[in-house]
């Protein structure tokens, strides 16, 4: 198999274990000082990227400096793993840079609650034209009572199906339109001797988007809502214990096949299993469609690959429109930084702009921007960057992971007990209760 391209989900599952003196190793980076261009405003950038997306970072801060000569902008780029503990002792030593790579949700609000990161609020306010450049869905994984604390800085991941069209042509199958629907073409692929749908269980966070997609479908947004408030047994409601019950429901009806807890999607096998006709469907984020045009690039190109949004649920008060996933990935400004109207400045006329737009869409990405129809229309797989834009564009709510929106250890004991709850180890409500006991640690 060729060298995986690493997707924004890849980066959201690093941890790291670095020793703390590495961590503190080097300059940490604080700006407004004098740099390289004389009276210059100096600010320090952390980011992760890699490949072309680092290419295109580099080129991109080089042109704002030219243009900007009273401010010079740096960027230091770390290897995905140490990151987040070198972020943490960086903001536990106020000494951050002044502009920080994030994925918004509970680590960027437990930077928030400490006082260390700036409410951008104002600023995009006092620039209409700037604030609303963006689509509204994307801002929610950095916005917190009202208040916007990060700016996006490359493209959406939605969790949508995708699907082999071999198969729906071969048996007469349609998208299904509603979890019945869903229900019926799992039967139904079940009677031709094919898996219905590819799940890479070994890795774990693979559960979690049917739990995200069935509690937002069943309750809306205000379940989880509950749950990121620390309400008491807020994992009880009703619709986390129906969800949970239609879940292993779905496992009992032999969706997934009988050996889905040993395959992994980190290392392929669950992509594999769509795009060489052993199963029909995958619920997975859009960067799976690089993983299969990096892994078998003709089952693109032939046109064999379909795919669908999220079916509603007869009977749910969530909005079908909404989405689960990866909104974007952000960049804050910190606190403490001595540039802090220097770092607005390169957030405004650098990150996300005509250039950087254009050059994310000819990587494959789809950024967060209004009006860019026309750019992606024109560009290769356009019918597939329109499908993830216009699902984005009218989503009401777009969710962030939820091992990435809840603290680390709460997160970790949700993919432990949804693992259990997957293999039918533990009932539903034996999930509530577990989780319960998770609420404010």
């Amino acid at each position: 198999m060729q060298q995986r391209r690493l997707s924004r989900r890849d980066f959201l599952q690093t941890t790291g274990a670095v020793s703390l003196a590495a961590l503190l190793s080097g300059c940490f980076g604080v700006g407004g000082q004098s740099g390289g261009g004389g009276s210059a405003q100096s600010i320090v950038v952390w980011d992760i990227s890699t490949g072309n997306d680092q290419k295109l970072i580099q080129d991109i801060t080089a042109k704002f400096n030219q243009t900007h000569p009273s401010i010079h902008a740096t960027v230091q780029f770390f290897q995905n793993d140490p990151y987040k503990q070198k972020l943490q002792v960086a903001m536990g030593a106020h000494q951050p840079p002044d502009i920080f790579f994030g994925w918004g949700g509970g680590i960027l609000k437990s930077y928030i609650d400490a006082g260390d990161v700036y409410d951008l609020t104002p600023d995009l306010n006092a620039d209409p034209a700037w604030r609303d450049r963006f689509l509204p869905s994307s801002l929610g994984a950095a916005t917190f009572n009202g208040h916007i604390y990060g700016i996006p800085n490359d493209g959406v991941q939605p969790v949508v199906f995708l699907y082999n069209k071999d198969i729906f042509a071969k048996y007469k199958l349609s998208i299904p339109q509603t979890w019945g629907d869903l229900l019926n073409l799992v039967k139904t692929v079940r009677q031709q001797g094919l898996q219905p749908i590819a799940l890479g269980g070994a890795s774990k966070w693979t559960y979690l988007m049917y739990e995200m997609y069935l509690v937002d479908r069943l309750g809306g947004p205000q379940v989880f809502d509950a749950i990121m408030a620390n309400q008491p047994n807020a994992w009880s409601n009703p619709v986390i214990i129906k969800a949970n019950t239609m879940i292993q429901d779905l496992v009992a009806a032999g969706a997934f096949g009988s050996g889905f807890a040993s395959v992994s999607y980190d290392t392929g096998q669950a992509s594999a299993l769509l795009y060489t006709g052993k199963a029909a469907m995958h619920l997975m984020g859009t960067w799976d469609f690089g993983t299969i045009l990096n892994d078998d690039p003709s089952f693109i190109q032939q046109g064999k690959l379909g795919w669908f949004p999220f079916p509603a649920v007869e009977g749910g008060i969530g909005d079908p429109s909404n989405l689960t996933g990866v909104p974007c990935n952000y960049y804050s400004v910190a606190k403490t930084s001595k540039a802090i109207q220097a770092c607005v400045t390169y957030l405004k006329d650098a990150v996300l702009n005509d250039e950087a737009v254009d050059r994310r869409i000819a990587l494959g990405e789809i950024p967060p921007v209004q009006g860019i129809e026309n750019k992606l229309s024109s560009a290769p797989h356009s019918d597939w960057l329109l499908f993830v834009y216009r699902l984005v564009q009218k989503a009401v709510h777009f969710q962030l992971a939820w091992d990435q929106a809840l603290p680390p250890q709460p997160a970790q004991a949700l993919l432990a007990n949804l693992d259990q709850l997957f293999l039918r180890q533990i009932s539903p409500q034996q999930f509530s209760a577990n989780m319960n006991q998770t609420i404010g640690t």
